[in-house]
């Protein structure tokens, strides 16, 4: 990667870490999940607006670095008003870039993509995923409801 797209990249992050995009709390959650991260001190809850599939609004609050405060403000961008799949499908797909299972450029990321340089520091990985986990457990849980009913 070249460092002028690193440069970008890095530009990106520092800019959702700044400002985080749906930052703050839903009015009337459908769902909520909180995600911690002991070592690096993160914390973040998602609040999820679900109608039947679809991720009708979401938002996040909490603390944390600027990988995982950015990771999860562009998360919220991605899966915002898109369906519950195509959530699951990014999820997976950004777990693999930061694992190495997947190059960047094979991954349906869109800006997300800017995070990839995290795999090169395993120990932020979890950082970059915490908002992630956090979705993906409001998910379970509205599937479990849906089950249940």
């Amino acid at each position: 990667m070249s460092d002028a797209l690193n440069d970008l990249y890095q530009e990106v992050v520092l800019e959702h870490k700044r400002a985080p995009r749906n930052f703050g709390h839903l009015s009337s959650p459908t769902h909520r999940a909180e995600g911690t991260n002991p070592s690096c001190g993160d914390q973040v809850a998602v609040e999820l607006e679900l109608d039947g599939t679809q991720l009708r609004d979401i938002r996040f609050s909490g603390q944390g670095c600027a990988i995982c405060m950015a990771s999860t403000s562009m998360m919220t961008e991605a899966v915002k008003g898109r369906d519950v799949a195509h959530a699951n499908a990014l999820q997976q797909h950004f777990r693999a870039v930061l694992t190495g299972e997947q190059q960047p450029e094979e991954a349906p990321l869109g800006k997300l993509v800017s995070l990839a340089g995290v795999r090169q520091y395993p120990s932020r990985i979890k950082c970059a995923l915490l908002g992630w986990h956090a979705l993906m457990h409001a998910i379970a849980e509205h599937n479990t409801q849906e089950s249940q009913a």
